[in-house]
């Protein structure tokens, strides 16, 4: 029996077209419901007015720059601090329900909560000062914690979509569904809405700015943070872990070691880390401090919107055509990149009557920006999830077990503590343009200097500071034949795992188990000499 499925396999792997090798084979784990939920999921992380939380607790809530920059600071430490012990924890959980399922339902709610007391500190706190130290505090002790509670479930929710199938295919076909579904079911809906609510407010449609301004954003804020918890909440209670873990638990050294002999990774990380620090300023508050019209981005993505489709048809054959390196840097950059001629055509006519103060040339330009951008969309939102997925295989197949928590954890602690300094300048950069805090609800303009400063900040900076990142990716080789081979043998390590777990002999299976990782010891040894 296992002779002809052998042969059948063989069979099968000899009718796909050279170029498209075993990895490329049309192979389905994610049934119709999880795949449903997966994108109801993918939704609700854009289901937010997550684009004007900065607006709201600069210009809303009210804490002084200076304020934010020392959250800034100790939040970053903070989670600097918490990722080790947080990554280690969840790298030891075995569960009946997974290596993950349970932090993900365990802190749905809590963490639904938590964001709720964000967007509702307007009504806790009304009528202080920029500076008051009890609004400061309150809003730091919720930061610290939220942080806390993030870390875990981002740690899972980034394991758990690392695990919920073990093809490359399959994976990459659930997350383009995915990305394309929850764009054209209107993703980004509240965000939208939110930005006509802000033209109409500034221009005094629904009576005084400045109050109207505190209810728009504590309704909207609770109201898509409960839905999207909710919709969060069902994915989790349907969604399986199909790639399984060692039954060993990797010790923290092997999870450090993991990392350290994880070359994708850690050329990941630190293209990563030099991306991260950018200095950037925000779009909206270009396009409401400067230009005081926020829906022009609607207006200037509507050609957008249409090439928005074509872009993840196109994702599969770039994946198939092109190296993952050369995928991920223009899946990175490509937007920094096309902003240099966006900056060029503002700055005609000087900083005080530039044409970047004008709406219609800078619309004109933003959406030719936009259009071009979307073509690169559908590699954008897949091939850096991809990456991250294949360097978890990688792991896998090199070290006999998967250290997901971990990884992600050095994978993103080099890059927070890049963020919190350029987090950091990038507040004192406002405030070194001259950026007044309290203009937006009194409904005066900000001076040409800090105009000026937010145009550069939000176009020619990004790309300044950011394009480094690209040096280590020039060095990202795990692609072609050796991608092949890697997934080729994983599957089928994988495949005789699943037989002795489904037989119930527990002997066999952590034979089974130990062998893998021997396989990993020896395939590291190797590998090493390569290096």
């Amino acid at each position: 029996m296992a002779d002809k499925q052998d042969a059948r396999t063989e069979d099968t792997r000899t009718a796909v077209p050279e170029n498209e090798g075993y990895v490329y084979q049309n192979r389905r784990y994610v049934g119709t419901k999880e795949t449903v939920g997966y994108v109801v999921f993918d939704m609700t992380q854009s289901f937010n007015i997550n684009l004007y939380s900065a607006r709201f607790v600069t210009n809303i809530v009210q804490i002084s720059l200076k304020l934010q920059s020392y959250v800034t600071v100790i939040n970053g430490i903070w989670d600097v601090v918490n990722d080790v012990f947080t990554g280690a924890i969840v790298d030891k959980t075995r569960t009946r329900w997974g290596k993950f399922k349970p932090y993900l339902m365990a802190l749905a709610i809590p963490g639904t909560i938590l964001t709720c007391l964000y967007w509702l500190l307007p009504l806790l706190f009304p009528g202080t000062q920029d500076n008051d130290m009890t609004k400061f505090g309150f809003y730091l002790a919720l930061a610290l914690i939220r942080e806390g509670v993030g870390t875990f479930q981002g740690i899972a929710q980034t394991g758990m979509m690392a695990t919920i199938t073990p093809h490359p295919v399959d994976r990459t076909r659930l997350i383009t569904i995915a990305n394309f579904m929850s764009g054209m079911l209107g993703e980004k809906l509240p965000e939208q809405i939110m930005t006509l609510l802000l033209d109409l407010v500034g221009n005094g449609f629904f009576g005084t700015p400045e109050k109207t301004y505190k209810k728009l954003f504590v309704f909207m804020g609770n109201f898509t943070t409960i839905v999207g918890g909710i919709a969060a909440f069902w994915f989790f209670m349907i969604s399986r872990e199909r790639v399984m873990q060692s039954v060993e638990r990797p010790s923290i050294m092997q999870g450090v070691k993991s990392i350290i002999n994880n070359k994708p990774v850690l050329l990941l990380t630190l293209s990563e880390t030099l991306n991260g620090f950018s200095i950037s300023g925000s779009k909206s508050d270009y396009l409401i401090d400067v230009l005081n019209f926020a829906s022009l981005s609607f207006f200037a993505g509507i050609p957008g919107a249409i090439v928005h489709p074509v872009a993840y048809t196109l994702v599969p054959w770039f994946r198939r055509h092109f190296s993952s390196r050369a995928l991920y840097i223009v899946a990175n950059y490509i937007g920094n990149i096309l902003m240099v001629p966006v900056f060029l055509i503002g700055c005609i006519g000087g900083k005080k009557n530039g044409l970047y103060k004008r709406v219609v040339p800078m619309g004109i330009t933003l959406m030719v920006w936009e259009t071009v951008f979307m073509f690169f969309y559908g590699v954008r939102k897949v091939i850096p999830s991809e990456l991250y997925n294949e360097s978890m295989d990688y792991c896998e197949w090199k070290n006999g077990y998967r250290s997901e928590a971990m990884t992600t954890i050095a994978k993103g602690l080099a890059k927070k503590l890049t963020a919190i300094f350029s987090n950091f300048i990038t507040l004192r950069v406002k405030e070194w343009i001259g950026y007044d805090v309290t203009a937006y609800t009194r409904g005066s303009a900000q001076s040409d200097d800090a105009k000026f400063g937010l145009f550069a900040m939000f176009t020619i900076l990004p790309f300044v500071t950011s394009s480094f990142g690209i040096i280590p990716m020039l060095f990202y080789d795990l692609g072609g034949k050796k991608r092949e081979r890697m997934y080729e043998e994983l599957l089928a390590r994988r495949a005789a795992l699943s037989r002795e777990a489904t037989s119930g002999d527990a002997d066999s299976l952590c034979k089974v188990a130990k062998a893998q990782m021997e396989i990993g010891n020896a395939k590291q040894t190797l590998d090493d000499l390569d290096y």
